[in-house]
């Protein structure tokens, strides 16, 4: 089994962190800045930034307020939201970005992955979708979560790693903040399509459904939120009780 990472993820809008269920009832969690402090000294092994509103209101990620966190952090920042051209990718690796998130922008232009990746190289390269179960298979949603694309989720992650993807981000809608486990179904099918590492994200509730995953062996990465902004779950004690159960992490 290979090393296993653990990533929180900020979603921001209105320049605050924010989260919900299933998508809908959104509440305000905290401070974005603060929380990126605390994830740089708590063992996190990367971090996301997520501004959820800015593809849906057609403006690029929140310049200043990502310069801040970037300012806190030493970990990995992962960057995602408004992304629909190489000229945004480009920007917000300006903005001090390690690696830049791509999901609608790819659904509105299937041509995107392959010119950042000639561009900047797959290793900065996250490709990420919400997906969710609808008739039996994974559909790739757009618009928070609000549109059915129609798109096959495990030939859109063929797609992307065919065309330059050095990550793949895979968020289960319909466990997203339910606290319930990871959508370990999903997870599986897309393990026998992906040939990169995949995140898996939504549905993280307590450390048993972090060992749950990395058991399954199915993700390289576990994605969470709601549980570590509030503590919930601290990620130092979750990585020593991974380790204590036998799956390698950094501690």
């Amino acid at each position: 089994m290979k090393t296993k990472k653990i990533t929180p993820c900020m979603d921001i809008r209105g320049g605050r962190v924010v989260k919900g269920v299933n998508f809908d009832g959104i509440v305000d969690v905290g401070c974005p800045v603060e929380l990126a402090a605390y994830y740089n000294t708590s063992g996190a092994d990367e971090l996301v930034f997520y501004d959820i509103g800015a593809s849906v209101e057609g403006r690029g990620v929140l310049a200043d307020l990502l310069k801040n966190v970037k300012r806190e952090v030493t970990i990995p920042l992962t960057v995602a939201g408004g992304v629909l051209t190489v000229a945004d990718f480009d920007r917000v690796l300006g903005y001090g970005a390690d690696r830049v998130s791509i999901n609608t922008g790819a659904i509105r232009d299937k041509s995107l992955i392959e010119a950042c990746a000639k561009e900047f190289g797959s290793g900065r390269i996250v490709f990420a979708m919400d997906a969710k179960l609808v008739d039996g298979q994974y559909r790739v949603f757009a618009s928070v979560g609000k549109e059915d694309t129609g798109i096959d989720a495990m030939e859109w992650i063929k797609f992307g790693q065919e065309h330059g993807a050095g990550e793949i981000v895979l968020n289960s809608i319909d466990t997203d903040g339910v606290k319930g486990g990871f959508d370990l179904p999903m997870l599986t099918a897309a393990s026998k399509v992906a040939t990169v590492p995949v995140v898996a994200s939504g549905g993280a509730g307590c450390m048993e459904d972090f060992l749950e995953l990395f058991r399954a062996d199915v993700a390289d990465i576990g994605l969470a939120a709601s549980i570590f902004h509030r503590k919930e779950v601290e990620i130092g004690a979750l990585k020593r009780y991974l380790a204590e159960n036998g799956v390698p992490v950094r501690v």
